[in-house]
């Protein structure tokens, strides 16, 4: 009956699927090509009613095979991507963004701007609207395109310098290529979202022309406007812009109090700390330990000679001082139980010694203030040090010796 019938292709359409999938994840791009083929035909002969189109299946399935076979080639992907679009008009602009990313991967990059600006004057109907996002993208890659074009023109403008470059076309087309790309990157920068890539374009657009007050706008609002997702990178570069533009050490300090909520661990906390370490004012100070602190809470800087130089630089600082030894207490008191095993153990002073000189001395200088001239690291390596006749490791028992009642009251 129609009925059995209806039910056994379904049955044999999805083994045929399983089969591909099975296929992929083996590697096997023939087999599952083999299968792709007879997939599609076996779709020509689907006369059901409640047919529905799977070309999204098909799409991103042999889009899969054809980038990983090693006999295809990109006129076949470009024909089989041409194929794609007519059959799914739901997704159209999905599929030419796709295709515009495997151009530029090959690195064909007219053609790629060219099959975005096909994309751009597509029209179907009320698919046109109700793919608006995708358009969106569209632009936004074509600007990028444009960028790119017009960076390429500024380096050959700034190589041959001002001074008896007699073609204007450069010039002109640079201006033109600036022009197009900054309407727009500077569109699909307004909508919330995540869109590094397009801001650091753009700024460098504005940058180049002098445009500093519009930059900082635009990477102001990237990083504090509350419509769009939290995102550390937004605040590095207003801090770098900041930076190269001379900006105030108290305009620095606050993008990068807000990187350090976020990210307590990026790489910036240890210029962070430098600068809070020389200011003035105690609550700087006192931000910067607790910063250097945290970056140290995280397993990828345990053997960061840098910023264990900064924590035990503040250390030494506070101890010598004998001032605001609560400060080491209080930071202390969260992390007695966890870190001696995850910083001071013997095991870490013997590696860190055989490796890193450099980086054993500031760590037992920590080591013998935070847990006293008994500790395990301090131990290991002030002998090795001794053994060796490291003076600089003479110099450091010696002050870890003189100030261990400092270790009784931070750990009492």
């Amino acid at each position: 009956s129609f009925h059995e019938y209806k039910l056994n292709f379904k049955k044999s359409k999805e083994m045929c699927l399983s089969y591909i999938q099975d296929a992929m994840l083996q590697k096997q791009w023939k087999r599952a090509a083999e299968f792709l083929t007879f997939y599609i035909e076996s779709l020509e002969k689907d006369f059901s009613a409640e047919y529905t189109s799977p070309s999204e299946v098909i799409w991103r399935i042999g889009t899969e095979i054809l980038c990983r076979h090693s006999h295809s080639s990109m006129k076949e992907l470009n024909s089989f991507t041409e194929h794609v679009k007519t059959l799914g008009v739901k997704r159209y602009l999905k599929v030419c963004l796709e295709h515009t990313f495997h151009l530029l991967c090959n690195g064909l990059i007219d053609e790629a701007y060219q099959n975005l600006s096909l994309a751009e004057s597509w029209r179907f109907g009320e698919q046109t609207f109700i793919q608006g996002k995708e358009m969106k993208l569209i632009k936004a890659y074509r600007g990028l395109l444009d960028y790119y074009s017009w960076s390429k023109q500024k380096n050959i403008l700034l190589e041959h310098g001002q001074d008896g470059f007699e073609d204007l076309s450069v010039e002109q087309e640079m201006h033109s290529c600036f022009r197009k790309a900054a309407v727009n990157l500077q569109e699909i920068i307004k909508i919330p979202g995540v869109w590094d890539l397009f801001v650091k374009c753009y700024v460098d657009l504005l940058e180049f022309y002098g445009d500093h007050n519009a930059a900082r706008q635009v990477l102001s609002e990237y990083a504090y406007n509350s419509k769009f997702p939290a995102n550390p990178n937004a605040h590095v570069y207003l801090y770098q812009f900041l930076k190269r533009h001379g900006e105030s050490k108290k305009s620095l300090i606050s993008v990068l109090k807000i990187l350090h909520d976020i990210v307590p661990s990026h790489e910036l906390m240890i210029d962070f700390n430098i600068m809070l370490q020389k200011s003035k004012k105690r609550k700087r100070r006192r931000l910067g330990l607790e910063v250097i602190f945290a970056v140290l809470d995280y397993a990828g800087w345990k053997e960061d000679v840098k910023a264990w130089s900064c924590l035990a630089r503040q250390v030494k600082q506070i101890v010598i001082s004998e001032k605001h030894l609560d400060w080491i207490k209080q930071e202390w008191n969260s992390r007695k139980d966890w870190w001696p095993a995850f910083h001071f153990s013997r095991y870490l002073a013997k590696r860190n010694w055989q490796e890193n000189e450099s980086l054993s001395y500031e760590k037992a200088l920590v080591a013998g203030i935070l847990l006293g001239k008994d500790c395990k690291y301090f131990k290991y390596v002030s002998h090795q040090g001794c053994k060796a006749q490291v003076k600089r490791l003479r110099i450091l028992k010696k002050f870890v010796n003189k100030h261990n009642p400092v270790y009784l009251r931070i750990s009492g």
